[in-house]
């Protein structure tokens, strides 16, 4: 997978302080890797190894060397690096961006960015940035809050009661993660997260209600950017739907991104406190993680007593 220059920017430019310099005209350029290259040995002249494909950081270190270069050495040595079809250039530490860049940066079409970031930070921050961007990524029909530190995905059918099953939630204290359309991606860890629409952020539709913003009606610790997804929460309008294995010995997954997640199903029925059962549920799972598992447990403990009595 690859990224535009253009999304780099777009994504990063707030966090990393980006500045456009030169280049916009090659902004269409593509990343095709995560990591950062600091291109100090292509300045020497040594391109065997050259990392081409990803963005290139002129730090401190890359600045004193061209610094101590006469002009058209400096152009010479740039050249060299700009015509590797190069994404881009990042120069740190806000460190003026000598003419030669410049010039070749519009003459090649290759994005000059600039960054008042140490070199080092720059480097761990846009990598964490670039893994996001480049990470796969799907959109799920689904609402997922936050339970106690437990990442919990409602899905059911249109009209099911998904919104507000989360409303009630987030007026208990939890947090709204994402209303209706939930968007999937895997980290380094291989963990998947869920964060929402940029466009419906902070905000739910409720029927009857219409849209509401829910920072501003709960507060700003009613909503979380971003959460591991550790549970599905299944919403059955029949029970027939449902495995008829209650004890809870036989997990229930489901893959999401190549990863199995936890499910759980649960019968909608006029009289049943959904919010409170997905709460007791997101409880339950954390419990799962810490190693403790009721089921599991209390199947050992009959187990136990029965075969005392056999002994016996």
């Amino acid at each position: 997978m690859s990224v535009r220059v253009s999304q780099f920017f777009e994504e990063g430019g707030q966090k990393l302080k980006l500045q456009l310099v030169a280049g916009k005209s090659g902004m269409h350029r593509l990343i095709r890797e995560a990591a950062i290259n600091r291109p100090g040995l292509a300045l020497t002249g040594f391109f065997r190894y050259f990392a081409h494909k990803r963005i290139q950081v002129i730090g401190l270190a890359e600045s004193t060397f061209l610094a101590g270069l006469s002009r058209e050495e400096q152009r010479a040595r740039l050249r060299g690096v700009f015509e590797q079809r190069i994404p881009c250039i990042v120069v740190t530490r806000n460190r003026k961006v000598q003419p030669p860049v410049r010039e070749l940066a519009k003459e090649l079409r290759v994005p000059v960015l600039r960054s008042p970031l140490i070199t080092s930070h720059f480097i761990n921050q846009a990598t964490l940035i670039m893994e996001r961007l480049m990470a796969s990524r799907i959109r799920k029909q689904g609402t997922m809050v936050d339970v106690h530190g437990v990442g919990v995905l409602i899905e059911g059918a249109a009209g099911i009661g998904k919104s507000e099953i989360a409303l009630a939630l987030v007026e208990k204290g939890y947090s709204l993660v994402s209303d209706d359309v939930t968007v999937f991606q895997t980290d380094s860890s291989g963990n998947v997260l869920g964060s929402a629409v940029e466009v419906t952020r902070y905000h739910m539709q409720i029927r009857g209600l219409g849209i509401i913003h829910v920072p501003s009606l709960f507060g700003v610790t009613s909503v979380c950017e971003e959460k591991r997804l550790d549970l599905v929460i299944s919403l059955k309008k029949s029970e027939a739907e449902i495995n008829e294995d209650g004890s809870g010995l036989t997990a229930e997954t489901c893959t999401i991104l190549g990863v199995e997640i936890p499910r759980v199903s649960i019968h909608v029925a006029p009289g049943r406190d959904l919010a409170y059962l997905v709460e007791v549920a997101a409880h339950n799972q954390k419990l799962k993680l810490l190693g403790h598992d009721a089921a599991k447990e209390l199947d050992a403990k009959l187990i136990s007593i029965l075969a005392r009595k056999r002994s016996n």
